[in-house]
């Protein structure tokens, strides 16, 4: 990544314009042109830097719900397991993680069950029988950015 994508990331992560043209407005912030945020944004995407682009919801509000899982994924598993869960449109976030559990990522529904159905025939198809639902009891929001 050069600094023209590393400053696209810092600015997109939690302030992506809401517009016709957002990419327009992120170049006009930055002092560079459309194109030049469109294309470092694709390619980014490609290189699987950015995952999504999106907005995030209170699940509860909409009334879906929402939990955090861990796995213990084998080494030579993880990324067919990563690709596996990340097929899932209510996964949000994955992140590989050092510890036993070093697959955590977070999933939301419309009920427990279809989570709980997700979650089982992700265990079938990949072979990774220890993931744990651990839905929140209480909720915390912040904002996370990762300064790039």
């Amino acid at each position: 990544m050069d600094e023209t994508d590393k400053k696209i990331l810092n600015e997109i992560q939690s302030d992506f314009p809401i517009s016709k043209r957002p990419y327009l407005d992120v170049g006009k912030r930055l002092g560079l042109a459309e194109e030049t945020v469109i294309t470092a944004v694709r390619r980014l995407k490609e290189k699987g830097i950015i995952r999504r682009i999106g907005a995030n919801f209170h699940s509860d509000r909409l009334n879906h719900v929402s939990t955090l899982c861990a796995a213990r994924v084998p080494e030579e598993k993880v990324e067919s397991f990563v690709e596996r869960v990340n097929s899932y449109a209510g996964v949000t976030h994955n992140y590989l993680r050092n510890g036993p559990y070093n697959i955590w990522f977070t999933f939301i529904a419309k009920d427990m069950d279809t989570i709980d159905e997700a979650l089982e025939a992700i265990a079938s198809e990949t072979g990774v029988q220890d993931i744990l639902n651990l839905p929140a009891r209480k909720m915390f929001k912040i904002k996370v950015d990762f300064a790039v």
